[in-house]
């Protein structure tokens, strides 16, 4: 009988095309806005990732995202290193600050400064010089990963700056020694590294200036004990990697409009799929239920017609799902060479499969209402 079902299935090439170009379409587009959606949420926690090797970063209590600078005192440092269970622990400096290029050119830059002896945090991929030409005063490494941050690192004239140029960070002069190659962030602006003593020498003279502790635990240590033991101590407070980022994410998707617009085209990618899905196969199961009554009149029962229904979901949902996904995939590898976000979890998968084989069933089953209560005597009836 299943195979019968995927015969009336294809037997109308028109509409079993139609069928699936619509559902293929429907797929793609909960895929695409999903995976947009999700990329964007991941890119608020590119810092914090890069981070890899750090267990623990320890914050003032009023910190709310990565960029949200709320300095600590320098002896919170001490206080920490002293914890039980702490292997290490070392500061970073991360701010917003004024720079201006050799021409005038001025902009806004991100300048995160690495513990002077460690430079523990430092760019992964060096596309010139090295990290350690950091120690060579007063350098600094530029990003020339994606398009955005080389434009903003233009000259006016349109010339892109170079290792060995100069500008001036907050008027404090620094010296290109190396660029590396980061993964695209939330945040627009261009990333500098440098040391932390020369960090604090570019940014405002304040009171504090250490933005975060980085502390790495020593192995078989309790990680909860230790963020309780850094909060009686220090009365700051002392986060995983995974704890930032869920609260740099959930902070800009409440307090900025970004996130909430894309999860919005979430939202309606699913409704226009499932409405294309449902009236696509609706119309498909209308269009044969002369064919379902019959079977009904011959004593097929409702399971049986069901269970055909089903592998008729079953086998154009299936292709159409994979037409779809591939589809929003090839998509994403087109973007991912630009600075727009796009990432494909096994989460954006399954929402978009539940979310096909789920209001095709649905759509089919309503369709079959008339015929599962039928009485077999009346098909033939005219």
């Amino acid at each position: 009988m299943n195979l019968l079902a995927i015969k009336m299935l294809m037997g109308d090439r028109l509409k079993y095309f139609g069928l699936i170009i619509g559902m293929t379409f429907a797929a793609m587009m909960i895929a695409q806005q999903a995976s947009i959606y999700s990329g964007l949420k991941s890119q608020t926690g590119t810092f914090i990732r890069q981070l890899s090797n750090v267990d623990l970063f320890v914050m003032d209590d009023q910190v709310r995202f990565s960029e949200d600078y709320k300095p600590i005192p320098d002896t919170a440092l001490q206080q920490i290193r002293g914890i039980d269970g702490v292997a290490w622990a070392v500061p970073i400096y991360k701010n917003w600050l004024r720079a201006r290029l050799e021409d005038g050119t001025r902009l806004t830059v991100i300048v995160i400064g690495l513990d002077d002896a460690t430079l523990t945090g430092g760019p992964a991929e060096m596309v010139e010089g090295s990290l350690a030409d950091l120690r060579r005063d007063p350098g600094i490494l530029i990003d020339v990963r994606d398009a955005g941050t080389k434009l903003k690192l233009e000259r006016t004239a349109g010339a892109p700056i170079k290792v060995g140029d100069r500008l001036s960070i907050n008027d404090t002069d620094a010296v290109i020694v190396g660029s590396y190659r980061g993964d695209p962030s939330f945040f627009w602006e261009p990333t500098i590294y440098t040391t932390y003593s020369r960090a604090l020498r570019f940014a405002p003279r304040e009171r504090h200036l250490m933005s975060f502790v980085l502390v790495k635990l020593k192995p078989g240590t309790d990680q909860k004990q230790v963020q309780d033991l850094i909060a009686h101590a220090t009365m700051y407070r002392a986060l995983t990697g995974t704890e930032f980022e869920a609260a740099t994410s959930g902070y800009i998707l409440k307090q900025t409009g970004i996130l909430v617009n894309f999860g919005l085209a979430v939202i309606l990618g699913l409704i226009v799929g499932a409405l294309v899905t449902g009236q696509t196969f609706f119309n498909f199961t209308l269009d044969n239920l002369r064919y379902f009554a019959t079977l009904r009149a011959m004593g097929v029962s409702s399971f049986r017609l069901i269970a055909m229904v089903g592998s008729q979901v079953f086998t154009v949902t299936s292709i159409s799902f994979g037409l779809g996904v591939g589809l929003a995939a090839a998509f994403g590898v087109v973007i991912t060479k630009t600075d727009l976000a796009f990432l494909m979890p096994w989460q954006v998968l399954a929402l978009t499969g539940v979310s096909m084989f789920g209001v095709a069933s649905l759509a089919a089953l309503l369709s079959l209402y008339k015929v599962l209560r039928l009485e077999p005597g009346m098909v033939f009836k005219a």
